[in-house]
């Protein structure tokens, strides 16, 4: 049987497969269709999302779209990307495995770096968000982190999100190896589990907020020290969007 976070978790999904499922049909002419593969991709997402609805079908409340609904949150050592001057801050809750992660990682995720936290107006935080049905979410979570151990975060993210079909333990280890790690210690950290319970907090921050899927986002002004708040922005979104958003935001801060 489900819990009740679950339960959200899953009945959230739904709307941000809705809303990336939305964006991809709503590309502009002159840019690629979504593929095949990437169609097969989602409607196996959908599946996963629907047998675990099924599982406690009479539990399975709707969740209201969270968009644009203000919400709080403490940072703590979150791994940061950009400038910690920059005006405003981008937090992403993200699933490794997640085929929508993935799309905003390599189109929309680039732009944003470019334009807003490589110039210094924007800094990026990532946090964690594995969805149940997804069994090797978690295990990807901690060996970013792991990786995070020798200040390869960034590096090892990026690996991980563009290979989201392939991260079984070996793979993860193959990743390591590839960015020269120490493997003995990488190994050690993946293996007893050492960030587990930082991404569950993660996870627990996300559905106190109201967060049900991957990839969500929240966008604020900056804060040094206390409670962090900004806006929802939910799926993955179209770049126009997100720099619509920070540019408004960036006008009035």
């Amino acid at each position: 049987m489900l819990s009740a976070n679950s339960r959200r978790i899953a009945a959230g999904s739904v709307l941000i497969l809705t809303t990336a499922l939305t964006a991809a049909h709503a590309q502009p002419a002159n840019e690629p269709a979504i593929t095949s593969a990437q169609a097969n991709e989602i409607i196996s997402e959908l599946r996963a999302i629907r047998q675990l609805l099924e599982r406690n079908a009479p539990a399975a409340a709707q969740v209201a779209d969270p968009a644009d609904q203000q919400v709080s949150m403490t940072l703590g050592d979150s791994p940061v990307l950009g400038s910690a001057d920059a005006p405003l801050t981008l937090v992403e809750f993200t699933d490794y495995q997640c085929p929508f992660c993935r799309s905003f990682h390599t189109t929309v995720f680039e732009e944003i770096k470019k334009n807003f936290v490589d110039t210094g107006k924007v800094r990026f935080i990532s946090r964690d968000l594995p969805l149940p049905m997804h069994d090797h979410a978690t295990q990807a979570a901690g060996a970013a982190r792991c990786a995070g151990d020798e200040q390869k975060f960034w590096t090892m993210r990026h690996l991980l999100i563009i290979n989201s079909r392939r991260l079984q333990h070996a793979d993860l280890l193959a990743y390591a190896r590839s960015l020269h790690l120490d493997m003995a210690a990488f190994t050690r950290c993946l293996d007893q589990n050492k960030y587990d319970a930082a991404v569950q907090r993660d996870a627990a921050d996300a559905a106190r907020l109201g967060i049900t899927g991957t990839p969500s986002f929240v966008l604020g002004p900056t804060v040094r020290d206390g409670l962090f708040v900004g806006t929802m922005i939910v799926g993955a979104q179209p770049y126009a969007v997100f720099a619509e958003k920070i540019r408004a935001l960036s006008d009035r801060h």
